[in-house]
């Protein structure tokens, strides 16, 4: 991984260079993301045989799967916290929408 200029930086994936956007204060967190990305394509490209746009896709959805099922410390569900802002989402359009015809 080099840098090339103040908010950009080469990265390599499965053997495949790319410059991304980065601040520069950004950089060290990309780049554990990237070491993390590229273990987690190589070990599905093993298990399924696949490679290209199509692991791509498949360590995509494999990654935002465990993000979505990450229970955080204390014990907050990630969906269950998601299905409650959305339910409070809903009560506070209908309470607004019941407000603007008062005017």
């Amino acid at each position: 991984m080099n840098k090339k200029d103040g908010n950009t930086l080469d990265i390599v994936l499965m053997g495949r260079e790319y410059r991304v956007a980065c601040a520069p204060e950004e950089r060290e967190a990309l780049q554990s993301a990237v070491v993390f990305v590229d273990e987690k394509m190589r070990e599905l490209g093993e298990k399924t045989k696949s490679s290209g746009e199509r692991l791509a896709v498949m360590t995509a959805l494999n990654l935002a799967h465990e993000l979505l099922s990450i229970k955080l410390p204390g014990g907050f569900d990630m969906q269950e916290l998601r299905r409650r802002i959305g339910a409070m989402q809903t009560r506070l359009d209908e309470a607004l929408a019941s407000q603007e015809q008062l005017f």
